[in-house]
């Protein structure tokens, strides 16, 4: 027995791993099960989660492009809809000041037609004062020649024939 225990305290002295309990035998076990689980590992698990991480990475980079092609165009389009308000606004702005060059003409038209009516009105004034000036007058000289005919007939208590009536009348008005 004691020559057992010394090949292996021999063989242990020998090797440094010895004293862990590793021998080389056991060590290459052990390194042949390390390539056979690592290669598994890797065809099995490794390779086909890079393949999916590659994927990813490729669907997240295309997400990304298509996100800003998004905002560019959604920029894009709030610029054109900034345009055309832009564009409407001056349009009513412009359509606004067209309706207050018209507001103001048709005042002025106003202003003369109505001017004009005041005037035609002013002057069918004028017109209906002089007519009933005139009658008026006819009126008065009417009753101031009845008048002195009333009188003149009180004066000469005989009535003059109807030629001689009417020369003094006409001549007493014309005095008056």
């Amino acid at each position: 027995m004691s020559t057992e225990n010394e090949t292996t305290t021999e063989v242990q002295n020998s090797n440094p791993l010895s004293s862990f309990g590793v021998t080389p035998t056991l060590f290459m076990f052990q390194l042949v099960n390390f390539a056979i689980i690592a290669c598994i590992i890797w065809f099995l698990i490794l390779k086909p989660l890079t393949k999916k991480m590659a994927e990813r990475a490729k669907l997240i980079d295309e997400s990304l492009d298509n996100a800003k092609k998004i905002q560019e165009n959604l920029q894009k389009s709030e610029q054109k809809y900034q345009e055309k308000i832009d564009a409407a606004k001056a349009e009513a702005g412009g359509i606004i000041e067209k309706a207050g060059r018209e507001a103001g003409q048709m005042g002025d038209e106003m202003k003369v037609k109505a001017k004009k009516e005041i005037e035609t009105l002013i002057e069918q004034a004028k017109k209906n004062i002089r007519s009933e000036r005139d009658e008026m007058v006819a009126d008065v000289r009417k009753a101031g020649a009845d008048l002195v005919v009333a009188a003149l007939e009180k004066i000469l208590t005989e009535k003059i024939d109807d030629k001689k009536d009417r020369s003094l009348i006409e001549e007493m008005i014309k005095k008056i």
